[in-house]
């Protein structure tokens, strides 16, 4: 089954608001094997409502709206799909009394003069309870004129269009869907869309009938995500892992994870398993490691603590950082970045330390030190009686300063990740 998600509001085309609902129930619908080929959004009149309706039920079986359903004079989307499919709205006296009981529930709160306008749905509909806000949602069968095809109208609200979606909506579709389709998200770091496109080309030009892979570029590096759809589970999974396991044997060393996660979730899981602790030394990052690694609940067990050596005076009494290695160098340095590693892991006593310094703009570059670019350090606890391990890099970043300090961070939890990996 193809299906289209329109989004009604005027302030999604002003932008005042992002379509933030369209990942949700994108994906949503995506584990029920069905597939949206369109994401709209469409201004708050009646001609342009019902326009995009009209359109959107000539090419998809399934059309899902959201917005525009409560009770205030530029809700219009009850009355244009009324007037879509020639059938009257008429009072839902459980949608009522629903909706009256909340408010009856809280001490103190009036009930709105606008309640019975609330609950006013469209004739012959399914309707959708909204056990999180008032404006009910519908499943309505838009005729024979619209090859039968359904219209499904939900709140704007995203909690209130996640409950609906999850017990409602996608129950119903799932049986009268004609396939599966499966997603499998492959996470990367270290290297760009056009490195990965290389590795896997050849991969991409034989793919199974029904399977896909995109490239998700973003901030941090590129996700791949490789979408298989068939008539049975079986066929589908066995595609769709030949793929991943032909992707991850080519592209493993940048590949961190197959699922939703970050690539601090990853390296603070790594710690745990492995029973390591680690410290951060940031200059020009200003704590964002820090700040990254202990977002990720747990990371308490692993996580010793964090510098911000901002200033040379401060990577020298903090970290031991050597003056004479900043007057030679700079403070911006693979000499710079490893003294910041070993101090920070002396300073600890965490089993590994990481260190990053660098210039993250829009001044302050030079020719042979521009902006973005950042020097890295690591530092590693030695087995016994022998010296820390030390590595130490250099990256290049391309962006403005507060995509260049999150691209830094990046960096340097790429390094430790690879480290992990080795350990």
């Amino acid at each position: 089954m193809h299906a289209e998600l329109i989004s009604i509001g005027d302030e999604l085309l002003t932008g005042q608001k992002v379509n933030t609902n369209a990942p949700f129930i994108c994906t949503s619908l995506g584990s029920a094997g069905i597939h949206v080929e369109r994401i709209i959004a469409c201004g708050d009149t009646i001609d342009a409502i019902t326009g995009q309706f009209r359109e959107s039920l000539e090419r998809a079986r399934l059309v899902i709206v959201t917005g525009g359903l409560g009770p205030t004079r530029d809700d219009k989307t009850r009355l244009a799909v009324a007037e879509l499919v020639q059938k009257p709205l008429v009072f839902d006296e459980a949608t009522y009394e629903r909706t009256l009981r909340k408010f009856r529930a809280t001490p103190g709160k009036k009930s709105p003069s606008n309640l019975r306008e609330n609950a006013h749905v469209i004739e012959g509909s399914i309707v959708i309870p909204n056990d999180v806000g008032m404006a009910p949602g519908m499943i309505i069968s838009a005729g024979e004129r619209f090859g039968n095809g359904y219209l499904v109208l939900l709140p704007g609200v995203p909690a209130e269009m996640e409950a609906m979606m999850q017990d409602t909506v996608v129950p119903f579709f799932a049986s009268s869907s004609e396939g599966v389709i499966l997603h499998t998200h492959l996470r990367t770091t270290g290297t760009g869309e056009t490195t990965i496109a290389s590795l896997v080309s050849d991969i991409e030009d034989s793919l199974p009938p029904g399977t896909t892979l995109a490239y998700l570029p973003h901030t941090a590096g590129v996700s791949l995500r490789v979408s298989t759809m068939g008539s049975s589970r079986e066929s589908v999974e066995r595609d769709n892992l030949r793929v991943v396991d032909a992707i991850r044997e080519r592209a493993h060393e940048y590949i961190y994870a197959l699922e939703d996660l970050s690539l601090e979730e990853v390296i603070v899981g790594l710690l745990r398993t492995k029973g390591l602790t680690v410290a951060t030394a940031e200059s020009c990052t200003g704590g964002l490691v820090a700040s990254r690694l202990t977002d990720v609940p747990g990371s308490s067990d692993v996580f010793r603590e964090g510098y911000v050596t901002y200033a040379n005076e401060v990577k020298e009494r903090l970290l031991g950082v050597r003056s004479e290695t900043l007057v030679r160098f700079g403070a911006v340095s693979r000499e710079v970045a490893g003294e910041m590693a070993l101090g920070c892991l002396q300073a600890s006593g965490a089993d590994i330390a990481v260190a990053a310094t660098g210039i993250a703009g829009p001044s302050g570059g030079s020719e042979d030190k521009p902006v973005g670019m950042v020097c890295l350090g690591l530092a590693a606890q030695g087995s016994e009686g022998t010296a820390p391990l030390l590595k130490t890099t250099v990256f290049q970043a391309h962006g403005n300063r507060q995509r260049n300090k999150y691209r830094f961070s990046e960096a340097l939890l790429g390094m430790l990740w690879h480290e992990l990996r080795e350990v």
